[in-house]
């Protein structure tokens, strides 16, 4: 008993090792390196997880990263307006006239949404207060997704919401992320809004994740998207160029917002 109990604590300290190197574990590679089955790392990873030590995702595991952006939708657009406004200018530039655009709730969003180009186009959203920002601007089509609000993220996203996009086709879904991962992919901390954003993604012809430089290397509990399925990721002009060309090796395409 004392034998398996050191061989299940080494197992242990080498796979914590590895996500401590590389930020990431593969279960079948594991198990080949370390001589036992995939349901033993499997389960080893399951009580790493739970204990805190890493998050577990298909098919291995992932380093436990910084939590996602807390507060409400208000109190989150407050945070890093430059920042946010650059990323956002730059976002704009994948909008043509004429086309339908979905704006997901998210503070960085919000900034897209005020940045929107003085073009006409169909702008929807589930979030009232992206759609409040857009009563102003006659040029535009703005379809409001209803049902119930959740307070702590902005937006309609439980039964009413899901069966109002099925009637949408957007050709740009701007999916508002809590973290965005390369291993882990497009992350949310509530599990009904992954649901939604995953089936808004499954409708649109393309898809684009504005991120501040907070949000990488985030990993929330529910998967909305990996990144092999994201079309567009808009980054701040100072992230690491090493960890540009890993995201867009991972297939999606990078845009950098200007420098200050």
């Amino acid at each position: 008993m004392k034998t398996e109990n050191l061989l299940l604590q080494e197992r242990h300290a080498l796979i914590l090792a590895q996500l401590s190197a590389d930020g990431r574990v593969i279960a079948a590679q594991l198990a080949q390196a370390l001589n036992v089955t995939e349901d033993t790392i499997r389960r080893d990873l399951r009580d790493l997880a739970a204990a805190g030590l890493c998050q577990k995702v298909y098919g291995g595991a992932v380093r436990i990263a910084a939590s996602p952006e807390t507060g409400t939708l208000v109190q989150r657009a407050t945070r890093q307006p430059a920042d946010k406004s650059r990323l956002a200018a730059m976002a704009s530039t994948l909008i043509k006239a004429g086309s339908v655009v979905f704006l997901d709730a998210g503070s960085s969003n919000l900034a897209v949404a005020e940045a929107l180009p003085q073009v006409p186009l169909t702008v929807i959203t589930n979030a009232p207060l992206i759609a409040a920002r857009l009563l102003d601007r006659p040029q535009l089509e703005l379809i409001q997704i209803g049902g119930r609000i959740k307070p702590g993220i902005g937006a309609s996203v439980g039964p009413s919401a899901l069966r109002e996009i099925e009637l949408i086709r957007p050709d740009l879904y701007f999916i508002g992320a809590c973290g965005v991962d390369l291993h882990a992919g497009v992350t949310a901390v509530d599990f009904e809004e992954a649901e939604f954003k995953r089936r808004v993604a499954a409708l649109s012809k393309a898809t684009a994740v504005v991120a501040t430089a907070d949000k990488l290397g985030v990993v929330a509990p529910f998967l909305v998207l990996p990144i092999a399925q994201l079309t567009h990721l808009v980054v701040p002009a100072q992230v690491d160029e090493q960890l540009v060309g890993d995201y867009a090796a991972a297939g999606a395409t990078l845009l950098r917002a200007d420098a200050s």
